[in-house]
């Protein structure tokens, strides 16, 4: 089917912030008291928002994460982001033909909008969102695997659930799309395809995603 909108999440999926983000999170968890491996981190964090760390820190080990935690991690990873991150290869042809289809596209992302905004301007993709087609965790009272984001994100741009498409690497994320009633495409570049197992499709390279849109 065509689809009347696509939903890209951003972290692993527009850019490549997994491996940098997780590795700065699992070093500033551990620094902090509460032993994480970079896989413990991939496990437990890639595609939540910034509470589930402090829910699950507070739940395993009875202690409170620093009143300055976010603020700390976040000038850590945009440090790195500014000197270290590029965009998902092939993700800039995808948008190029989405465009050139006019099929209407957005991001929503766990991150907060500083995060979105600083590593689509690193990794020149900005301009192929603008504010307005950029949504975040923090719109919404909840996060993934809640639907909230994604129905937030398709209301906002006048769309139903159901002729939505979500582009996402993580299970929270494929949870939430399909709570959201959308169709969810798992991409599998980190992520083991089985953990994407209740995706529409999944695939491996970003330009395996056009023939799946359709």
């Amino acid at each position: 089917m065509r689809y009347d909108l696509v939903i890209f999440d951003n972290d692993g999926v527009l850019v490549n912030s997994e491996p940098i983000s997780n590795t700065i999170l699992a070093a500033y968890l551990t620094e902090l008291g509460f032993p994480t491996t970079y896989e413990d981190s991939i496990r437990d964090y890639m595609g939540s928002a910034m509470n589930r760390i402090h829910e699950l820190v507070l739940e395993r080990y009875g202690e409170r994460l620093p009143e300055d935690f976010d603020d700390v991690f976040h000038a850590r990873v945009f440090d790195a982001f500014r000197r270290e991150l590029q965009p998902v290869a092939g993700v800039d042809e995808v948008l190029d033909k989405l465009s050139a289809d006019d099929v209407p596209y957005c991001v929503a992302s766990s991150g907060s909008h500083d995060r979105i905004r600083v590593a689509l301007r690193k990794t020149g993709l900005y301009d192929c969102f603008g504010e307005s087609r950029v949504f975040s965790s923090q719109d919404v009272g909840r996060g993934k695997p809640a639907p909230d984001l994604f129905l937030h994100a398709a209301a906002s741009l006048g769309v139903e659930p159901d002729r939505c498409a979500v582009v996402e690497d993580s299970p929270l994320g494929v949870q939430a799309a399909r709570a959201a009633g959308m169709d969810v495409y798992g991409f599998t570049a980190m992520t083991p395809a089985a953990a994407l197992a209740p995706a529409t499709a999944r695939f491996g390279d970003m330009r395996e995603l056009l023939p799946l849109l359709g």
